[in-house]
């Protein structure tokens, strides 16, 4: 009992391991709900019922929060939220790419969300990943948080001044080599990742991989490859490794959720991407701030962040909303 209670209250990167094993227990949780009760069978995730589970899951980010504040105190809950809202913002941008991925792959929606929901399996190791690497460099050299903000300062600039150009998933580099080092079915198989069928050639029977699993696939890269931005960002907010794990996951948990509602009426949000830019900017600012002239009280980190984020969302719905109605 002794040896129990002395590996659950022992520090992992400053906090507690039952902490750790809490939070992961509520993933796991979510998880067992999603693909166990929720996906159970084949049907398909209609918006109002998009909107209502991703109000669950924000409802259940804002519990943790409340959490957070009890045992860790305001300034790290602050410091949670924004991450959250950063993490959260910068997702509705991935959307847009995850549907061009099914729509290439010809995925029907009833099979999208188990595929949306198994991903978050291979993120958790993934953003774990690219976490803990981040925590040890800013541990050990703490002007690494300066290229994080020199980063950040130059992808919002970027995101101002640049015009994204239409994206083809089929030239993509990643899908082309998949779909030549892989045996993949010309059709779906239901909700199955892998087969086993006959070869054309032996006719053995071998394993197959099905047009579901190179979606998976590649909306797993394409998670890893929007997280190259967004690690860097809520480390510029926190370098407490349980906040910025919990805010990215927390996040990620709500987006599969939001999917089906945000895939409907994505191109609604055109100018959101401009508010998403200047956060990026004001947060990579913010680290030099912190760094050369004193922390920054998270009340406003997040205050600026809410207020550029909810500003974008409301600006882009009224202006789509206006063109919509002049081309009437």
């Amino acid at each position: 009992m002794d040896t129990l209670i002395a590996l659950i209250t022992t520090d992992i990167v400053g906090t507690p391991a039952w902490l750790w094993l809490s939070f992961l227990a509520v993933v796991f949780i979510l998880l067992a709900f999603d693909l166990g009760v929720l996906n159970k069978g084949e049907k398909e995730l209609g918006i109002a019922e998009s909107l209502r589970l991703s109000l669950f899951y924000i409802a259940v980010a804002v519990l943790f929060g409340g959490w957070v504040w009890y045992s860790r105190g305001a300034d790290a809950s602050m410091q949670y939220f924004t991450g959250y809202a950063i993490e959260k913002a910068l997702s509705i941008d991935n959307v847009f790419v995850i549907s061009l991925i099914f729509s290439y792959f010809a995925i029907p929606r009833i099979y999208q969300y188990r595929a949306l929901v198994w991903g978050i399996i291979a993120v958790l190791v993934l953003r774990g990943l690219m976490i803990g690497v981040g925590a040890a460099l800013v541990q050990e050299y703490d002007w690494v948080l300066l290229l994080f903000g020199a980063f950040l300062i130059g992808t919002g600039i970027k995101m101002l001044i640049v015009k994204e150009g239409e994206q083809d998933i089929s030239k993509n580099p990643l899908v082309r080599l998949l779909s030549r080092v892989l045996r993949v079915t010309p059709q779906l198989h239901g909700q199955r990742f892998i087969v086993r069928q006959p070869h054309p050639v032996t006719g053995k029977m071998v394993l197959w991989v099905t047009p579901l699993f190179l979606a998976l696939v590649v909306i797993n890269i394409a998670d890893l490859i929007f997280a190259v931005d967004s690690v860097p960002a809520i480390f510029a907010i926190t370098t407490d490794t349980y906040i910025v794990f919990t805010a990215n996951i927390m996040a990620i948990l709500g987006l599969r959720a939001l999917y089906f509602a945000l895939a409907a009426m994505v191109h609604r949000f055109e100018y959101l991407k401009y508010a998403l830019a200047l956060v990026l900017v004001f947060i990579g600012g913010k680290i030099f701030w912190n760094y050369y002239y004193g922390k920054l009280d998270p009340a406003i980190s997040l205050g600026v962040t809410v207020a550029m984020i909810a500003g974008g969302i409301v600006f882009s719905l009224w202006k789509t909303r206006k063109n919509a109605l002049g081309a009437h």
